[in-house]
């Protein structure tokens, strides 16, 4: 049986806690060690006109959610959002209805940036978001311990949207993105190899220390 999608509401809270603590298990999901303890601490996090459930046969088997990036106005198109969905669902398109739906819901409000990171051996998780446009931006190596005291590393992904806020728009619009000399320039930058100083390497679309 295919999946629908409808809104996240309090009523699924039960099951998306479960489905998000199910994630959490893996080792694969997140640095947090447990979700939420209430509907209202999730609520408050998450933006409530980009919120959905994946339902088959009247059970919830996943969800996605974004959360604003910060408060300041300059960054009103930059959400980070999650996807979840439980482990006896996957493989079966549901990670990509959700992305889908994420992606249409935010390109109509107007956002332009679609942001997250994923540790770095979530394989499944890295392939799913490039099927859907999301570029690798950074590499953050051993950037924290995860629950079981093992350092992590995780990749920054985005997806800039092509139809709100591109590259084309204003009067300097023919340079399509930044250019090779903003690159080089940040490379000279970056790249100090002062004592005590991680080196970081610069290239399209992102930095990674070594």
């Amino acid at each position: 049986m295919s999946a629908s999608l409808r809104p996240l509401t309090t009523r699924d809270w039960p099951e998306v806690r479960r489905i998000y603590a199910e994630g959490i298990a893996t080792g694969h999901a997140t640095f947090e060690t447990e979700p939420p303890a209430t509907w209202d601490d999730f609520d408050t996090g998450k933006l409530a006109a980009h919120r959905f459930v994946a339902v088959i046969d009247g059970r919830v088997v996943g969800w996605a959610a974004v959360s604003a990036v910060s408060s300041r106005c300059v960054y009103r198109g930059v959400v980070e959002h999650s996807v979840y969905v439980e482990a006896d669902a996957r493989g079966r398109g549901i990670g990509h209805l959700l992305v889908e739906a994420v992606i249409a819901s935010t390109e109509g409000d107007g956002v332009w940036t679609i942001q997250s990171s994923i540790f770095a051996d979530n394989h499944a998780s890295l392939a799913l978001h490039a099927r859907h446009g999301f570029r690798t931006v950074g590499f953050r190596e051993r950037i924290a311990r995860d629950a079981g005291g093992v350092w992590r590393d995780t990749v920054l992904i985005e997806r800039r949207s092509p139809v709100v806020g591109g590259y084309d728009e204003g009067p300097d619009a023919a340079a399509s993105g930044p250019s090779s000399s903003t690159y080089a320039e940040a490379s000279s930058r970056l790249g100090s190899t002062q004592p005590g100083r991680t080196k970081w390497h610069v290239y399209p679309f992102g930095m990674r220390t070594r």
